[in-house]
């Protein structure tokens, strides 16, 4: 059987953080029960066109922002294949056992959480809400309410965030009882028209990224994860398959406002606002806002470049040479890696791709 995924957007939130530019709204929850009615009626609506569905991510915004109840009821009506993967993006304040138990006894199998970091000053400069603690209560929840699986995310890049504030969090994490077997970690960007994008005195200096980036390498190899991807590690058997998912550029349907989705190179994509999609779901017209068709050549330079960011890499053919590059890239078994100091560069690799040049995407 082959993979696929189902994608569930939940545009709603407590608080925008400053980094933020998803299409998410902290003044919208009066719109939940609608919104959520309307997913379940898009999912049931495109049912008989999906396979069974191996992998379902529940992001956002927040997912945890809704009752439980109504994330399960929305799971309900998803075609799930035996031994499916289902995760639920969550936030540190959410992760009540309550709200985990419930979703572990709903068919939620794994979690993911939002900590980004454990120092104070770095939360508060990203506009997160919860407190320094909160790791180990995430940790005691989720391992209590039974999930074997489960993932914290981490930001760096904060101008608040210094190389021992990377080491203190890594330690926090490491140092728990149950450590997540799963983690993330992202560099922080400026994204425009957020809080931090508009202050160019907070955006982040790239070599105090690519240093922080190095030392979460460095400590996550050393503690037993393995790399998966430029941004993730887990330990053997934790990997996210949902993720892959999209790595492998597999097959995918996107639920709710602003999801988007993937079959054979035909990429399409819903309305932006939750307004709008309850409109068109209740007028009985598709939600769609956009698509597009991938030619063969795009989609072998997306292939190309995407198993680069990945532990798959490519063949040594895939590039005409490696010259410019070899700083940047490991050779085993006649297949082409990042190396560890390339990662944070593999645009400087990508461009060199074969594929780039015949797709005219890169170069």
């Amino acid at each position: 059987m082959s993979d696929f995924g189902v994608y569930v957007h939940v545009p709603f939130c407590a608080h925008r953080c400053d980094y933020c530019a998803f299409a998410t709204y902290a003044d919208r929850d009066q719109l939940m029960d609608d919104y959520v009615a309307a997913v379940r009626a898009e999912i049931a609506a495109r049912r008989a066109d999906m396979p069974a569905v191996t992998s379902v991510f529940f992001g956002g915004g927040t997912p945890s922002r809704l009752p439980a109840r109504d994330l399960i009821a929305i799971l309900s009506e998803i075609p799930l294949a035996p031994g499916a993967e289902v995760t639920v993006e969550c936030n540190p304040e959410d992760a009540s056992f309550e709200r985990l138990a419930a979703y572990r006894a709903g068919g939620v199998t794994r979690m993911s959480f939002g900590i980004q970091s454990t120092r104070p000053a770095v939360l508060a400069d990203l506009g997160r809400r919860h407190g320094t603690g909160a790791h180990v209560e995430v940790s005691e929840a989720v391992t209590a309410a039974g999930f074997a699986t489960w993932n914290m995310d981490l930001i760096i890049g904060s101008r608040a965030e210094s190389l021992a504030d990377v080491a203190a969090t890594l330690g926090d994490l490491l140092g728990l009882e149950h450590p997540p077997p799963h983690i993330s970690c992202y560099a922080l960007t400026p994204e425009p028209a957020t809080p931090l994008g508009r202050d160019p005195s907070r955006h982040p200096d790239e070599d105090a990224t690519a240093d922080a980036y190095d030392l979460v390498g460095a400590t996550l190899d050393a503690a037993g994860y393995q790399w998966e991807e430029i941004s993730n590690w887990a330990r053997p058997g934790h990997e996210c398959r949902h993720n892959h998912l999209y790595w492998d550029q597999g097959d995918y349907e996107g639920f709710g406002s602003a999801a988007h989705s993937h079959r054979q190179g035909h990429r399409y994509w819903n309305v932006r606002t939750p307004e709008r999609y309850i409109a068109a779901i209740v007028e009985g017209r598709s939600p769609r806002a956009g698509e597009e068709f991938l030619d063969e050549t795009t989609r072998r330079f997306e292939h190309d470049s995407l198993a680069l960011r990945t532990t798959t890499g490519v063949p040594v053919d895939a590039f005409d040479s490696l010259d410019e590059i070899a700083h940047l890239v490991e050779v085993e078994s006649g297949r082409v890696h990042l190396a560890p100091q390339g990662r944070l560069l593999a645009n400087q690799v990508i461009v060199r791709l074969r594929s780039a040049d015949s797709s005219g995407s890169l170069g």
